[in-house]
């Protein structure tokens, strides 16, 4: 069976998720400290998911830098948890309200993942999935 992967994307104003998998946690990382395109009149109503907001956050190295940093923290476990025969991962980026910062995040992990190794994964984006 191969590992299932479920990255999330939530707002901290609504709480972290909570894995529900039999083996429960996995990582949380925070968006909060990254540029906000929120805080744009012409992007508020976007989402990490909006060429807009996509090529924002394309425009700051330490959003790259970040996103490096937490590839290369899940893409260790995840080749641990293959050679363990592990069968479930979860991953959570949380910011603000849910839906720029951490929007992206989710979806750039979900493209490395994909790329880089033999697993299925899941996104939830939490906050503009309702």
């Amino acid at each position: 069976m191969k590992l299932q992967v479920t990255i999330c994307s939530f707002s901290y104003k609504k709480d972290i998720p909570e894995d529900t998998s039999e083996h429960g946690g996995g990582f949380v990382f925070d968006c909060r400290p990254l540029p906000n395109p929120g805080r744009f009149p012409e992007m508020t109503d976007k989402t990490g998911n909006d060429l807009e907001v996509i090529k924002f956050l394309e425009q700051h190295k330490q959003v790259s830098i970040f996103l490096n940093y937490t590839f290369a923290l899940v893409g260790n476990t995840v080749e641990n948890y293959i050679q363990r025969d592990f069968t479930h991962l979860m991953v959570c980026y949380g910011c603000t309200g849910g839906q720029h910062r951490s929007v992206y995040s989710a979806n750039m992990l979900a493209n490395y993942l994909a790329d880089k190794y033999d697993v299925d994964v899941n996104i939830i984006h939490r906050e503009i999935n309702v």
